[in-house]
């Protein structure tokens, strides 16, 4: 998700951008502002990946509110006036934008920043199995399981790997992507969780324990994902 906000002191070129990203998922507004001041205000309350910016505004124009910055966000600048578009390439603008903005030209420009954003279903991790090298899509990992000096890697394809790696780096790489602990001898994929209570977690059809040591971990994790959701 794409954090962004609007500073634009026409109202109705606000609304018509407000419009336009609404369209597109990847993109969450978090606020407009119509000043430089303003803008500056939501910049610091929030953490913000893209600005859509016109230029001539009261007080401040874009151009130097963009230069004052020192933690600049990725910015499109959106105009009535063709007289800037050079001085905005200069500080590096993804791009340069003239009003009245449609969704094609808005799309077209937005879609530069959106192949850079990555896509959960594709991330992937490389694991030496069966003397090869194997690219295995995090999405398809429903949990690893600790066998020796082995890994097994349980796949939503029913297919079952092994590798010879250690539980504690693989924790390290992808507690961020929504992998936990819950076990010893356990890693699971949380995306894949049907069911749990004190003792074990189901995983579809497969029935997991429950480290006691694990417990805190896991519960923390769960209450994050279950707040307002139980019934």
């Amino acid at each position: 998700m794409i954090n962004c906000i609007i500073v634009d002191d026409e109202p109705l070129a606000a609304t018509l951008l407000e419009n336009h990203i609404s369209k597109i998922d990847h993109l969450n507004l978090v606020g407009k502002a119509e000043n430089a001041l303003s803008a500056y205000s939501l910049l610091q309350q929030q953490n913000i990946d893209l600005m859509f910016l016109d230029i001539q505004m009261p007080h401040l124009n874009g151009i130097d509110f963009l230069k004052s910055l020192t933690q600049k966000p990725k910015t499109i600048f959106t105009t009535a006036y063709r007289d800037f578009a050079i001085e905005g390439f200069e500080l590096e603008a993804v791009d340069y934008i003239l009003k009245p903005v449609t969704f094609e030209r808005f799309f077209k420009s937005v879609e530069r920043i959106l192949r850079t954003v990555p896509d959960s279903k594709h991330d992937f991790i490389v694991i030496k199995t069966e003397g090869m090298h194997r690219k295995v899509f995090l999405s398809q990992i429903i949990y690893f399981e600790s066998q020796g000096n082995d890994i097994k890697i349980v796949l939503s394809t029913k297919e079952t790997l092994l590798t010879k790696t250690k539980m504690t780096d693989l924790q390290m790489i992808l507690s961020s992507k929504g992998f936990v602990r819950i076990h010893r001898s356990f890693m699971i994929n949380t995306n894949f969780i049907t069911a749990f209570n004190h003792d074990e977690i189901l995983l579809g059809n497969h029935q997991i324990p429950i480290g006691r040591s694990y417990k805190q971990e896991l519960d923390t994790y769960l209450s994050s994902v279950s707040k307002n959701k139980l019934i």
